[in-house]
């Protein structure tokens, strides 16, 4: 198993262990309270004006975050070298998403993200990653298959959810599971997650380790509990899609780049 693209859920669990742990096993809470950065972007579906402005975000973004402009250029050079092409994805599209798996980036990504979840002024004002998180989103939608639902899984090592059967719940953020539960297992097996998504979307093809038959699913698709059993310290929870949050509540695009739009304030 190596750290790319499954480890940002790793690297998200064990972050939020940093702020509970106290003994072998870390007590984590999975809720349905939506963060800033959990809901769609207002205008993603149609994506006209993130794509227009595209230049001046990313602009934008590489001035405040040089890190994410050095693995931008790694992950142009990588799909570059794979002759990659992508007739459903813009080349951005398709780069956010070999940019989210690759080892160098998940870490600072996932941390800003719930940063800047905190509120929505701190997103408007601290978030540098709008360029990423954006075009993650777009990917998505692009590549869902509407009728499609997918079953993956995920194993985690010392860490236990706390939820209960018929609990609503969300990631809260952009997570990545696999298809091959052997796969999910290498990670962990204190507890796994069986996951039914219907707005997951496998990304195999864009992944920088394609052999993990990763499903990234969106933050804001929302999942009721519909299995938690325990079998010694073995936790096995299954969750299965129930929509997403609503529309009508969603994260604008920093108006003072790409220019106003429904919901800024």
């Amino acid at each position: 198993w190596t750290l790319f693209s499954m480890a940002p859920l790793a690297q998200t669990l064990a972050l939020l262990a940093m702020a509970v742990a106290t003994a072998a096993i870390t007590i984590v809470p999975l809720d349905i309270v939506p963060r800033a950065t959990d809901k769609p972007y207002c205008d993603s579906n149609n994506g006209v004006n993130g794509e227009n402005k595209m230049p001046q975000l990313k602009h934008f973004d590489f001035l405040k975050n040089n890190t994410f402009e050095k693995v931008w250029t790694n992950a142009r050079d990588e799909w570059q070298k794979r002759g990659s092409d992508s007739s459903t994805l813009t080349k951005d599209q398709a780069m956010a998403l070999l940019v989210y798996t690759m080892k160098s980036m998940f870490s600072d990504f996932n941390k800003a993200v719930r940063t800047a979840g905190n509120s929505n002024q701190e997103y408007q004002d601290n978030f540098y990653f709008n360029t990423l998180h954006f075009l993650l989103t777009q990917a998505l939608q692009k590549l869902r298959r509407p009728n499609e639902c997918l079953n993956v899984s995920r194993g985690v090592k010392d860490v236990e959810f706390n939820v209960k059967l018929g609990d609503k719940v969300h990631f809260g953020e952009f997570t990545s599971l696999s298809l091959d539960k052997t796969v999910a297992q290498d990670y962990g097996t204190d507890t796994m997650f069986k996951v039914h998504t219907c707005h997951g979307v496998d990304i195999q093809k864009f992944s920088f380790n394609q052999s993990e038959k990763e499903v990234l699913i969106p933050p804001f698709e929302t999942f009721e509990v519909t299995k938690f059993t325990r079998e010694g310290k073995k936790v096995q929870i299954e969750l299965r899609s129930t929509g997403t949050f609503s529309d009508d509540d969603c994260i604008p695009l920093k108006g003072g780049i790409l220019g106003t739009t429904r919901g800024d304030g």
